[in-house]
């Protein structure tokens, strides 16, 4: 291999020797603010820096994770709120400061090293007060979005472990309330968390086990394109979620039956579906719905979900 020019290697060594000191920098800094954390005068702005710059602090969650009465801090903080949950009298500074401790705990939610021990301490049990709130103020939607954001992370990386946890608390009817009752940018996140579960084999199984679970989903489902049918102009992102959901739901024989009786007829409407032009994944996803919809309709009664519920 030939040598670089003097010059060239000259500046390449200075370059990784700039990095590696701007590295240092960083972890220098957040070491100092993940210290700040504990000292009650401090802990307000290290939240705020810390949730901010979280992106540029290379392993943040480990020092989180790793670092002495770190994490009890982040849960006093969140348990610290609940009184302010009802009656609701959450207010914006209240709501952005949980929400700083929220995103940090995100990050350590999504990190490879820390994942399967934030689940080990159960952490996610603690957003359930603020998933079920009902306030439509914004500190409240807030709230909601930045705690759905964490459970969001979790189901990213395609986890049969995270699945298996989640299936095992209430994440997942909390998750069904939001997609009826928030905004359309919660709908969006739990409707996207609500989709990677049914993704695993165990998820779309535990959705299909019992008629009432996939009626409850499929209620949910319905209601939500009604919704946006009387929306001026539906956004795709959601739509494509419920789109995915749907036709993860027509792996399963026993739901693609029932969804042949309970499929909103919106979805089979080209002006409904407009908002899709650009979307050639949504538009297939669509068309391989309605496809196996019609295909799973044609086949003989296989004892379905239909029949469960009426017995």
């Amino acid at each position: 291999m030939a040598n670089l020019p003097p010059s060239l290697s000259s500046k390449s060594a200075a370059a990784f020797t700039g990095a590696s000191s701007s590295n240092d920098q960083n972890l220098s800094a957040a070491e100092q603010l993940v210290q700040d954390l504990i000292k009650p005068e401090l802990r307000e702005n290290a939240l705020l820096v810390l949730s901010k710059k979280r992106e540029i602090f290379n392993d943040l969650a480990p020092l989180l994770w790793h670092s002495a009465c770190t994490i009890p801090v982040l849960l006093q903080e969140v348990i610290a709120v609940y009184p302010a949950l009802s009656p609701p009298t959450l207010t914006a500074a209240q709501s952005n400061r949980v929400c700083n401790a929220l995103a940090l705990l995100q990050c350590v939610a999504s990190h490879a090293e820390t994942r399967a021990l934030f689940l080990k301490a159960q952490i996610p049990l603690y957003l359930y007060a603020f998933l079920n709130t009902s306030s439509n103020s914004r500190p409240f939607e807030y709230l909601r979005l930045t705690s759905l954001g964490v459970i969001g992370a979790l189901v990213k990386v395609d986890d049969t472990e995270v699945i298996r946890f989640l299936l095992q608390t209430e994440i997942v009817p909390l998750c069904l309330r939001t997609m009826e009752n928030g905004t359309e940018l919660s709908k969006t996140v739990a409707t996207f968390i609500v989709q990677k579960v049914l993704l695993d084999d165990i998820g779309l199984e535990y959705m299909c086990t019992t008629a009432e679970r996939f009626f409850a989903l499929g209620r949910v489902l319905g209601n939500m394109v009604a919704s946006l049918a009387e929306t001026p102009s539906p956004t795709a992102r959601l739509l494509k979620h419920i789109i995915r959901c749907y036709l993860r739901l027509t792996d399963n024989p026993r739901a693609c039956d029932a969804l042949g009786s309970c499929l909103p007829d919106l979805l089979r409407d080209p002006n409904f579906s407009s908002c899709l032009y650009d979307d050639q994944a949504a538009k297939n996803w669509l068309q391989q719905l309605i496809r196996n919809v019609s295909l799973g309709s044609r086949l003989p009664p296989r004892g379905g979900l239909d029949h469960m519920a009426m017995h």
